[in-house]
């Protein structure tokens, strides 16, 4: 569709328009009073989401970021699906999946009563899907955008036999100044530190960030926390469907080898995910369905 046939069958007064972002990609922009986002319909990734009366976007996102078919947008909300990390079956597939580098589809746009704006947007198998990973499914983003955020991830399994699953949402938190920022709510949990060859340990105090940090929370609870010190603010995730939470920051020598990714911008973006990762597999059965969700707000 065009960008004018998008607008026409999708689009919603006052609220909700489609343009052509970078890339000639279309673009969700959402400005309904209670929040501003932007999401893109590429990769079904929300880019962008700022409550209103907020002075500072939740979201962080590379001013070098590719916007092109086959290459990932770094930041946001990329989605992992239907594996988290490198190919599990070691046949030299993508790391993170195949559906956080392609476009996908609207399903719907709706004005809730509450004021708020929902979008869908969903992927369904296709030759070239199943020569990948061969299952019949049908995959949906529902994003709900009111003073707060609310993603959900729907599996669902249209085959006659049962399929497992990891997957992530790669939440690119904005934070002011990365040594100024923590996450609370883990403190207790196990984690495999990827950094130091997957070895698992046990956090004890909140996380903080002062060099490389790629891990794997273990067994989380529902509700974490990241404290921005910087910009004096607390976010809030809310996750359903998830046992399992990733914190991720390049730091300096990562971040300067990634073309997508400015040289400082290790000091302003904070990954969490919420994620069935590890062992964290799930299990959809034939005709089945699977959610993951998060509700991101602002405190």
């Amino acid at each position: 569709m065009t960008i004018a046939q998008l607008n026409t069958q999708y689009g919603i007064a006052g609220k909700l328009q489609f343009i052509e972002g970078k890339g000639g990609l279309p673009i969700i922009e959402i400005d309904n009073g209670q929040a501003k986002a932007a999401i893109s319909v590429y990769a079904g990734q929300v880019l962008r989401f700022q409550p209103a009366g907020a002075s500072d976007d939740v979201m962080f996102l590379s001013e070098t970021a590719y916007y092109q078919s086959g290459k990932a947008i770094k930041g946001g909300i990329p989605i992992c699906w239907p594996w988290f990390g490198p190919d599990p079956e070691g046949k030299g597939r993508a790391s993170h999946g195949f559906v956080r580098d392609r476009l996908w589809n609207v399903v719907s746009t709706e004005n809730l009563p509450n004021g708020g704006t929902k979008v869908v947007l969903g992927l369904v198998d296709t030759a070239e899907t199943q020569a990948i990973w061969p299952h019949a499914f049908e995959l949906a983003i529902e994003i709900t955008v009111t003073s707060q955020l609310k993603v959900e991830l729907v599996t669902k399994n249209m085959g006659d036999r049962a399929f497992s699953i990891t997957q992530a949402m790669h939440t690119y938190f904005a934070v002011g100044d990365i040594g100024k920022a923590s996450v609370m709510g883990l403190s207790g949990t196990e984690y495999l530190d990827k950094v130091d060859g997957g070895k698992q340990k046990s956090q004890v105090g909140a996380v903080t960030i002062a060099q490389e940090v790629d891990r794997v929370y273990l067994n989380v609870p529902s509700t974490l926390t990241i404290d921005d010190g910087a910009l004096n603010r607390k976010i809030q995730i809310n996750s359903t469907g998830s046992r399992t939470a990733i914190v991720w920051n390049p730091w300096s020598e990562i971040a300067a080898k990634m073309a997508d990714l400015g040289d400082q911008d290790y000091k302003r973006m904070l990954c969490m995910e919420t994620a069935n990762a590890a062992d964290d597999l799930v299990e959809v059965p034939a005709g089945g369905e699977a959610r993951l969700g998060a509700v991101i707000s602002v405190m």
